[in-house]
Formats: C-alpha cells, sequence, structure tokens
C-alpha cells in the first residue's frame, strides 16, 4: 500500500505534465508541426558554446579524481567562482560556504525548506506561484498559506503582513515570475525586508530565481542580496544555461541572516540526507568555466513578441511579460479555464490553466519553443477566437 499523502498526489497530478504528455500524444498522431505545445517551459535553445567547450575539455583533459566524491555542499572551486560573483553582483562579501551546490532548483527548495519547516510551519506563496511548491512543501510537512497578487500579479506586503501568524516560517518569492513574467520591484523587496524584520520571530525569504537572467526590454531585475536579510536564494542553471536534463543549481544563504551559521550547516546536511549527496561532479566544473555565459535573451524576446502579437491580435487579452519564459494570458469572459482549454485544444492549440498556478481565470503559454511552432500556431489563435464569436483586431 502505498502512503494516503502519495495517493492524493497521484490523484491530483501535475496540470502542466499531463498538458506535456499529451502534446507528445497529438504529435505522434498529427505531426509536430500541426500541434501548438505550449504547455511546459522546456528551453529549446541549445546551451551557449562556453558550455560545451568546457565540457569537451573536461572530458578530453580528466583531473585525476574529478569524478568522485567531494564535500556535500559541492567543490570548493565552484562554490568561490559563485560566490565571488555573487558578491560582486551584491556589494556583499559572500563566503564559499554560503553556497550549497544542488541538484537543480527543485532539490535547493527542497533542501532548504527540510532545513527550516516543523510539521505544521507556514510557508506563505504569492499567486500565481509554481504549483510544485506544494509538493516541496508538503514533503516536509509545512502548511501552504496562498496570498493573491493584484490584477498586474504585483504582491502586496499589506496583504502579506495579513497573512502572517506565529506558525509562518518562510515565504516564497520568484520574481522574474512563472507564470506571469511579472518582475517584483526593489521597493516591494525593500517594504517586505522592513515589515518581516519587523516580526517577533524569523521569517525566511526563499527567493526561487532561475529566470533571474531572462529579463527583457531593458529591464534589470532587482538583487534580492541587496534588499533582503534574511534571505535564501535558490538557483538553477536550466533557464539561463538551456541545461534543465542536467540538474544543476545551488542554494545561497545571505552573510546578513540571522541563522547564518546554522542554517548553512543545517542545508548541506540536508543535501546527504534527502539523497542527492552532491551535484553532479562534471557539471559542477563546467560552471566554474561558463559562469558568465547565458543563451540568447534576444531570441526569446523575439519569440515573446511573436507570441504577444498573436493572442492579442486574435482579440485575446494578456499583460506583456517583463521577463520569464511565459505569457499569462486571460481567459475569456464566462469561460472556466477547463472550457477555454478544451476550446484551444480542439485545434491543437495547447496550454495550461491558470488553476495549475492558483489563479483560475488566465492560462499560461511557454514561448521557449521554436519560432515556427509560434508562427504557425497564429491560425489556431484565430480559429479558437472565431468559435468563440471574439472579434480579433488584426487580420489573419
Amino acid at each position: 500500500m502505498i502512503s494516503n499523502a502519495m495517493r492524493d498526489q497521484l490523484a491530483s497530478g501535475s496540470l502542466i505534465r499531463k498538458m506535456f504528455e499529451e502534446g507528445s500524444r497529438l504529435k505522434k498522431l498529427y505531426g509536430e508541426e500541426n500541434v501548438f505545445d505550449f504547455s511546459i517551459g522546456n528551453p529549446d535553445l541549445e546551451p551557449p558554446r562556453e558550455v560545451f567547450d568546457a565540457l569537451a575539455d573536461l572530458a578530453e583533459n580528466p583531473t585525476p579524481g574529478m569524478h568522485g566524491y567531494m564535500s556535500n555542499n559541492g567543490y570548493e572551486s565552484t562554490r568561490r567562482v559563485i560566490a565571488d560573483r555573487m558578491s560582486v553582483k551584491s556589494g556583499l562579501r559572500i563566503s564559499p560556504d554560503a553556497v550549497c551546490m544542488t541538484v537543480g532548483a527543485a532539490a535547493a527548495m527542497n533542501d532548504v525548506l527540510h532545513s527550516i519547516t516543523d510539521p505544521g510551519d507556514e510557508i506563505i506563496v504569492l499567486a500565481p506561484y509554481f504549483m510544485e511548491y506544494n509538493g516541496y512543501i508538503a514533503n516536509h510537512n509545512g502548511k501552504v498559506v496562498i496570498v493573491d497578487t493584484d490584477k498586474r500579479f504585483n504582491p502586496s506586503v499589506d496583504k502579506i503582513r495579513e497573512a502572517v501568524t506565529p506558525r509562518t516560517k518562510a515565504i516564497i518569492i520568484n520574481s522574474p515570475n512563472n507564470p506571469s513574467g511579472v518582475i517584483y520591484p526593489a521597493s516591494f523587496l525593500k517594504e517586505l525586508n522592513t515589515m518581516l524584520n519587523s516580526m517577533d520571530h524569523v521569517i525566511h525569504v526563499i527567493s526561487d530565481e532561475p529566470y533571474i537572467d531572462l529579463a527583457y526590454d531593458g529591464i534589470k531585475v532587482p538583487c534580492t542580496l541587496q534588499h533582503i536579510d534574511n534571505l535564501i536564494i535558490c538557483f538553477s542553471w536550466s533557464k539561463s544555461l538551456s541545461l534543465p536534463g542536467e540538474r544543476i543549481g545551488y542554494t545561497l544563504v545571505s552573510p546578513l541572516h540571522e541563522d547564518y551559521k546554522e542554517l548553512t550547516a543545517a542545508i548541506v546536511i540536508s543535501n546527504r540526507s534527502l539523497g542527492s549527496v552532491n551535484a553532479p561532479a562534471i557539471w559542477q566544473k563546467v560552471i566554474e568555466r561558463a559562469i558568465d555565459a547565458k543563451v540568447d535573451v534576444a531570441n526569446y524576446q523575439h519569440r515573446r513578441d511573436l507570441l504577444y502579437s498573436n493572442i492579442i491580435d486574435a482579440g485575446f487579452n494578456a499583460i506583456k511579460p517583463c521577463g520569464a519564459l511565459y505569457i499569462f494570458m486571460n481567459t475569456p469572459q464566462g469561460m472556466s479555464d477547463e472550457e477555454f482549454s478544451a476550446a484551444c485544444a480542439s485545434h491543437k492549440l495547447l496550454l495550461v490553466s491558470g488553476a495549475a498556478f492558483a489563479k483560475p481565470g488566465y492560462a499560461r503559454l511557454a514561448f521557449c519553443v521554436s519560432e515556427q511552432t509560434i508562427i504557425n500556431s497564429r491560425k489556431a489563435f484565430f480559429a479558437v477566437a472565431k468559435d468563440l464569436g471574439i472579434s480579433h483586431k488584426t487580420e489573419l
């Protein structure tokens, strides 16, 4: 018999993964060029040249013992490169001991939550949010507390304050945000820090930052380390280097954190006890050499603009995202998420319901797909609009 908790997870599943699997099924039936799958944030851009060069050199010129165990928090040389980079970025003095190399951001989040959460502790999340947070929090017997954002997906410190209780252990922020693409301004981060510091107990801020390098239109993403004291960063190179299958990331505890010494030690123990032991050795070494590389952000901005035009020109509504890899469009008034998803699927246009992100009335579309897919999908958006009686703004 499996556990009751796992039975509940099997029943609910992941709407994102279900749509991804449906896309795979339809592509086999109708051909990939006839299915417009915007369901999953799986970057289709190849990693930068620096990544391949580093990997090839490491394979051809291996260092003795390179593939063996290292400290559970990762190679000191890798952590130093990251610490030095973040020191320059933040203006703080970051020690390599603040960094723990992890198996992607998911493992990083679990390491952190395992280190801070007692059964029944409350973790605040800001809707819309990546729904895997629910599973991560449940893994450590925490309780999810959802705080809604406004119509432009900006959070309110006053609403967050109202949700704080004596059991509040942490708040998760994600900027640029999945699914909305909103970038939280420095003013919000400062106000949040002031409010949390006024509480009678430490409330950790867990900043999930896999999209930190993906910002558009010349917008700069505020450095959380500059504005929040009790901060723990969870980072992954899945998006910035197009390495989602390699699972390489890190945690970083701010040197200003009240529990810095205990917390950094606890995260390392969690990394071991949760089964990761250490992050992949060769990818740590690749990161050392390719730390300043980045995918073609301008390419993503171009694809964002193409997809946004498809949505708006067909007569639908959406806020153009400032970062990340998604557009979070409004569903037509009077339609449920499920009805709209079904209407789109009838034209082989696949997206993810806003309910999957605790924000009904919207749908998420990932634009990290081929440019041709976006171009070919234009006719599908217009066809869905026609079926729903929505007048478009521009001719097909």
